[in-house]
Parts: C-alpha cells; sequence; structure tokens
C-alpha cells in the first residue's frame, strides 16, 4: 500500500484516479468480507448462515477481481499516452486516439459495474451482519459509492473528447444511471445504519 501511494503521489500519470477507485472498490468488497467473517459460525445469525457462505465465497473473488482494475486501468491509458504523442498532422492520429479514447473508457465503466454488484451483499449485510460490525457495512457503503463516484470520472474525461457523439453519449448514460442508482442505495445504507447507532433506547 506504501508503493502504491508513494507512486498515486508522484507525477507519474499512472497510476491515477482510476487505480485509487479500483483501491476503494476492493476495500468495500474487503470490509464486507470482513463483517461476514465475524458472522458466520455464529449462533445468533445460525438462521442466515448459507447467505453468509455464499456472500463470503462472492467477496473473496470480488475484493481482487475489483482490485486488479489497478492494472487495468494503467494498461488502458499507456496507449492513449502514446496516442497523444502521435503529431497532429499524422492521418492516423484520429483514428488512433478514437480507438485509445474508447479503451480507457471501457475499463473504468467496467470497474463501475463491478463495485455496483457489492451494493446487493452489502444490503444483506446491513439486515444479516454481525450488530457488532453494523458500522463497518457503513463505512463500506462509504467506500462503494465513492469507488463509483471516482470510477465514472474516468469514462467522463475520456468521452468529452470521442468524435462519436452517439458512442460518447451512450457511455456517459450509463455510467450516470449506475452512479444514481449505487449511489443513493449506498448513502441509504450509510444513514439507515447511522440513524439505528444513533438512537437512543
Amino acid at each position: 500500500m506504501k508503493e502504491f501511494i508513494n507512486a498515486l503521489a508522484s507525477k507519474e500519470p499512472t497510476p491515477g484516479g482510476g487505480g485509487a477507485a479500483a483501491v476503494v472498490g476492493s476495500l468495500a468488497a474487503a470490509l464486507g468480507s470482513m463483517v461476514a467473517n465475524l458472522t458466520t459460525g455464529k449462533k445468533k445469525y445460525a438462521q442466515y448462515q448459507e447467505d453468509i457462505d455464499r456472500i463470503l465465497l462472492f467477496l473473496e473473488e470480488a475484493i481482487w477481481e475489483i482490485h486488479s482494475y489497478i492494472e487495468k486501468d494503467a494498461e488502458a491509458f499507456g496507449p492513449l499516452a502514446e496516442a497523444y504523442k502521435i503529431p497532429k498532422d499524422d492521418p492516423k492520429r484520429a483514428e488512433t486516439m478514437e480507438k485509445a479514447l474508447l479503451a480507457a473508457a471501457v475499463v473504468p465503466m467496467e470497474l463501475a459495474g463491478k463495485v455496483h454488484d457489492l451494493i446487493p451483499v452489502l444490503e444483506e449485510l446491513e439486515e444479516k451482519g454481525s450488530k457488532l460490525a453494523l458500522s463497518d457495512v457503513a463505512v463500506a457503503a462509504v467506500c462503494c459509492k465513492a469507488a463509483m463516484e471516482g470510477a465514472v470520472m474516468n469514462v467522463y474525461i475520456n468521452t468529452k473528447s470521442l468524435t462519436n457523439p452517439m458512442i460518447a453519449d451512450g457511455l456517459n448514460k450509463k455510467a450516470m444511471k449506475l452512479v444514481a442508482d449505487g449511489g443513493k442505495r449506498c448513502q441509504d445504507i450509510y444513514d439507515r445504519i447511522m440513524k439505528e447507532l444513533v438512537e437512543k433506547e
């Protein structure tokens, strides 16, 4: 983590916002896994054991799948960085740029979708997870929301330069819909948990 943070703080273009979003998304999944691990095997939550087992399997894969987008984001940016170096009078520049911009937009769009897939699991953990770790579900929801919002910013920065308005508009609308739904659900999780924790008996 220290190595990643130092790299993120440097003048190098990667890792950047997309990589940071992937880290935060993987933290959301890891926190969810922690809550499930604190719940599994407890008599108090025995009625949810099958669900907790399923959640643990899902999150075990999701943590590292989302984490892999740190590298995927950097790999997608490489060709775009090279495309920017092509002389403006080169006849192949426009086509090369378009392909590179699209690839650089698709990767964070995928990341946002993977993070969005965590939300139903967090909603389940809010209900079925150990109440001693309820605050961790709320933190996971905050991370989930931040990761989605961060990922789609990396969609928008690239679609802004696409010359095909239909493709750009399609990606933007998909990103906006994902964040509108996911952001609200994550905020709802956080608000419900906050209310439960601060309300007096």
